[in-house]
């Protein structure tokens, strides 16, 4: 009985991991030492894997708006919020690729 209860939470557990992976991007940000302040979360309109882990180490605003799944969640608000663009060059950018 027990080993069972331990088998259906080890997939209730993976369950729930993939349903995070789906429904979120884990994006990374920085090269401190502490890690932690450096990952955001944005959440997927859909569910898919799609552009699940994103860098933006050494990436142009430009070549990360250019992304139409990334430029649809909302990757421009994030941004602006850590200060990579301001919010002019948001809106020039997420017109230029409507």
């Amino acid at each position: 009985m027990g080993s069972r209860l331990k088998q259906y939470l080890l997939i209730a557990a993976a369950g729930a991991a993939l349903y995070f992976l789906l429904s979120h991007h884990i994006i990374f940000h920085g090269h401190e030492a502490n890690f932690v302040k450096n990952i955001y979360l944005l959440k997927k309109s859909k569910l898919h894997l799609h552009e699940t882990f994103v860098s933006l180490n050494q990436k142009s605003p430009e070549a990360i708006m250019k992304v139409r799944v990334l430029r649809e969640d909302g990757i421009g608000e994030l941004l602006v919020a850590i200060g990579m663009i301001d919010d002019a060059e948001r809106r020039r950018l997420e017109s230029k690729f409507r």
